[in-house]
Formats: C-alpha cells, sequence, structure tokens
C-alpha cells in the first residue's frame, strides 16, 4: 500500500512538502491535513518533520505539530520598518483587549456650561439633602467614572475557512 499522493493543485502542479493552501469546502483533501495544530508523529512524517521540525510544537523526539491557524492570521516573518520583530512560528496578539486609562491618549472633559442655576433659599436642588437649601450658582466642572473594563475583540472584519497543510509532495530546495 502506497503513501497517499497529495491532489494537484489548479495549476496542475504537485505541492511542496509543508505548503499551505487555503480551500472554501469543509475538509483537507486528501495527503493535506487541517492547519489545527495537530500533533504528528515524527517516524510516520520524517520529511515533514525536517522541514517544520517544532516550530509549532511537539516534542521533537515521537511528535511534531502542524501549525494551528484556527482563530490567527498568518503573518511574514522578520522585521518590516517600524515594526517588531516575528520569528517563525511566533504566536502573538490577544483574543480580546482591555482598555485602561494607560492606553488612552492625555484628554479633558471640559463642560459645556460655567454653571447650572438653582432656586433660591428654601428650595431643594439636585445632591441636596432633604431639608437642605442652596442659593446662587453651582459650578459644573467634574465628571464620574464610567465603564467596567470588559475585554472586547478587536478583529477586522473575517470569513471563517480552512487552512490545510500539504504532508507529501516535492520537497523544497533552498535555491
Amino acid at each position: 500500500m502506497g503513501r497517499p499522493v497529495p491532489q494537484a493543485d489548479v495549476s496542475g502542479t504537485e505541492p511542496f512538502i509543508g505548503q499551505l493552501m487555503l480551500v472554501g469546502f469543509n475538509f483537507a483533501p486528501r495527503g493535506w491535513a487541517l492547519c489545527d495544530g495537530q500533533l504528528q508523529a515524527i517516524a510516520q512524517n520524517q520529511a515533514l518533520f525536517s522541514l517544520l521540525g517544532t516550530a509549532y510544537g511537539g516534542d521533537g523526539r515521537t511528535t511534531f505539530g502542524l501549525p494551528d491557524l484556527r482563530g490567527r492570521s498568518p503573518i511574514g516573518r522578520g522585521q518590516g520598518p517600524g515594526l517588531a520583530p516575528v520569528s517563525w512560528g511566533q504566536r502573538g496578539g490577544n483574543e480580546t483587549t482591555t482598555l485602561s486609562a494607560a492606553n488612552m491618549p492625555p484628554h479633558v472633559h471640559t463642560p459645556t456650561a460655567p454653571q447650572v442655576q438653582v432656586r433660591g433659599a428654601g428650595a431643594q436642588a439636585v445632591g441636596v439633602t432633604t431639608g437642605g437649601a442652596v442659593s446662587g450658582g453651582v459650578p459644573v466642572g467634574s465628571t464620574s467614572s464610567a465603564g467596567n473594563g470588559s475585554g472586547f475583540s478587536n478583529r477586522p472584519p473575517y470569513l471563517g475557512m480552512y487552512w490545510c497543510v500539504s504532508l507529501f509532495g516535492i520537497y523544497p530546495s533552498r535555491n
């Protein structure tokens, strides 16, 4: 019994071992596996292990991991101008974000009314206990805290699809 041969892509060429492919259907074609972080046995996948190593998981003795692109966007490794460096296999980002005062630019909440007029002596006004009296104006100049510090998703619009990795095919040369 021979090994499964991956199906050729639309150009009719055999894929490279370890090549990724995005598909619009809900399964990995024959000779491909879903990029869901599953562990593979090194003994049965030596060529693929020689390319991926333990960049995506595994113990490096009996198993290695496939890339896990569930809920993630792949980005190029390296460092672009003005960007932080990204290593091969490095995971980053957060599922949710929580803003704090330290994340916000300096700002003030300036009231638009210089003061609030209240009725004369003997009248009740907002913030005055029962039986109290206020006359004149009350300066406006403070705000109260708001929010509860809950995290929120910060994703651009997205569409869930399946990433697959070729388990077999042409072993890629470096030059």
